[in-house]
């Protein structure tokens, strides 16, 4: 259509715009696990499957979860939560590490990690498993320690950054954000620049005047339930309590239609009838009636009365109610998300803007809501128009659904499917000398810190991936200076390189921890450190930062010197040998031996 080759352009603009912007995660962090089995029987105690596991995922979420999606869309992520001193917590650990982002977790030994488990056969989920919950509550020294560390991570990315950092506040429920922490972060809140919360209770936080509020339908219409009920003093803020049996932890999301397992209300022109039950229901949880317009909200949850549910949606309730919505929550921004429905955003034009997105199953979608609430954070905290933040937000969410897992959004991604070639988009991977040199230029206008580290990378395996996922961590923009096939030889003799360097550059930019790859003629990478100045210059190995001989170069240029140990038992030479010993021992006959596992 016309105009869209200039609006994806300018979509794309604002995703290289907010390349390393600061960005503080706090909240309920938890472990998402993925048991992939497999079914061809039933057991003989029960009509159930017999269940055969085959493959197991470990991934970061909630609070998590968001702040890897801010990291894996060129955010520079700081997460701050409780977080157990358990086995789940390790993997936690691991997840946060493998995704860039500073892990300022606290410990809490007497509190497990929140964990999901799900297990699926045939990518269908049969089962989650949840543990975690409210009653895990913070001690007294645990609140103090979660206040230190989110003092600290605060005053270190301002310190990082040289500005005011944003503020995700994730409160799903699970007790990580007790009243005083709540009460530390209102206090707080000239310290953040941009503010954005995703909270199943919205209650809880009407001091916190936040940018954006991420309410789901449910979060919503509960939220407005609440308010129907209060009786604020003319001028008086307004303050929610909990009505007695509120739950702490209501339905992700209803479907407007008719009051989930329960009979409909009636309402004048209704007469009371059995329905069929829809949405999410929680033991205890009120209810909404919606009237016959289907714009009117009262009682204590949602309902829609069968007779209005056919002809409106929840989009349309959404849009009629945003202005309430951002009185209530004291947002500049409310974005109402409906799941396979796309989400309605208003903010103070008084104009709601609709954005749709792909029904797909429903293990596909789990971290959809983190997706988009990192890119629109992003986005507002980059100064973009509202719609422009409506708009990269849902695309983020929506590409991230193809597949079974945790939702993740790559900056990468979201170009492509923006159709920025990595070039036009300022990030080819491949570069030469010249063009690196401003690239690095702009990148240190922007006070970003610039990684470099070399080599020949012949064999690519698990220790140099590794290697450069721990690199990149160290900075915003990782370049990779490699080897040419006659410099490797020099150096490794004629047998060397076993892969040609066009080979080596495409998997090298493959990854996503690499930004840019440069290829050298030389032996020593002196003259590309003169040209990058490099922040960090890293090497691998055990040895001491003094024993690398670029170090005197990288330290008068004004660059740090940092040695990373490799994976043990992993380089190319022992792979490379290995093969070939294995290439030159005698064929025996194993047509009845069993191949080895």
């Amino acid at each position: 259509m016309a105009g869209g080759a200039a609006e994806q352009r300018r979509l794309a603009a604002v995703v290289e715009g907010w390349l390393g912007r600061p960005v503080l995660v706090v909240g309920d962090a938890m472990l998402d696990e993925w048991r992939f089995a497999e079914s061809d029987r039933l057991c003989r105690e029960a009509p159930a499957p017999v269940l055969t596991l085959r493959r197991r995922i470990s991934a970061a979420g909630g609070a998590a979860n968001t702040a890897v999606n801010v990291a894996a869309l060129g955010g520079r992520a700081v997460l701050v939560a409780p977080v157990g001193a358990d086995v789940a917590g390790d993997e936690l650990h691991d997840c946060l590490d493998r995704a860039g982002v500073w892990d300022r977790t606290v410990n809490q030994p007497a509190r497990p990690t929140p964990v999901k488990r799900r297990m699926l056969a045939g990518n269908q989920i049969l089962l989650r498993e949840d543990s975690g919950d409210a009653d895990d509550v913070l001690d007294g020294d645990g609140v103090a320690r979660l206040l230190t560390a989110l003092d600290c991570a605060t005053e270190e990315l301002r310190a990082a950054g040289g500005e005011a950092p944003t503020l995700v506040v994730c409160d799903y429920g699970l007790g990580a954000l007790p009243a005083p922490v709540r009460a530390w972060l209102v206090t707080h809140r000239e310290r953040y620049a941009t503010v954005a919360l995703d909270a199943h209770d919205l209650a809880d936080w009407r001091g916190l005047a936040p940018t954006v509020v991420t309410p789901s339908f449910a979060e919503a219409t509960r939220l407005l339930a609440r308010a129907a009920g209060a009786r604020p003093a003319p001028g008086a803020g307004l303050h929610l309590d909990h009505p007695d049996g509120d739950p702490a932890d209501g339905p992700s999301e209803l479907t407007v239609g008719v009051s989930p397992g329960g009979v409909a209300p009636h309402h004048a022109g209704h007469r009371p009838g059995p329905t069929n039950p829809t949405g999410e229901p929680t033991a205890g949880e009120g209810r909404v009636a919606m009237t016959g317009n289907g714009l009117t909200v009262t009682g204590t949850g949602v309902t829609v009365n069968a007779t209005a549910g056919e002809g409106v949606d929840r989009a349309v309730l959404a849009e009629s109610r945003l202005a309430e919505l951002r009185a209530h929550t004291g947002a500049d921004v409310v974005a109402v998300t409906l799941d396979t429905d796309g989400a309605v955003v208003g903010g103070a034009d008084g104009e709601p803007r609709r954005s749709h997105s792909t029904p797909v199953p429903a293990s596909h979608a789990v971290g959809a809501g983190d997706a988009y609430l990192a890119a629109m954070t992003l986005a507002l905290a980059a100064d973009a128009p509202l719609p422009t933040a409506a708009q990269l937000a849902q695309l983020a969410a929506t590409i991230t659904v193809s597949d079974t897992g945790t939702c993740v959004c790559r900056r990468e991604d979201l170009l492509v499917a923006l159709d920025a070639p990595v070039d036009g988009a300022g990030h080819r991977a491949l570069v030469g000398t010249d063009e690196l040199a401003a690239i690095v230029e702009e990148h240190r206008r922007a006070g970003r810190a610039i990684v470099f580290t070399n080599g020949c990378f012949d064999v690519l395996h698990r220790g140099h991936v590794r290697y450069l996922e721990q690199a990149r961590a160290l900075g915003d923009l990782l370049v990779v200076a490699v080897n040419s096939d006659g410099s490797v030889r020099r150096l490794k003799g004629p047998d060397r390189p076993v892969n040609p360097v066009e080979d080596r550059i495409a998997l090298l930019s493959a990854l996503a921890c690499v930004d840019h790859v440069v290829v050298f003629e030389e032996d020593s990478p002196a003259e590309l450190i003169e040209t990058v100045r490099p922040d960090v210059y890293v090497k691998g190995g055990d040895y001491p930062p003094e024993m690398v001989p670029e170090a005197p170069l990288v330290r008068s240029l004004g660059g740090q010197v940092r040695t990373l140990g490799y994976v043990p038992d992993r380089s190319t030479s022992a792979i490379i040998d290995r093969i070939r010993a294995h290439g030159q021992e005698p064929q025996e006959d194993t047509s009845l031996t069993p191949e080895p596992s």
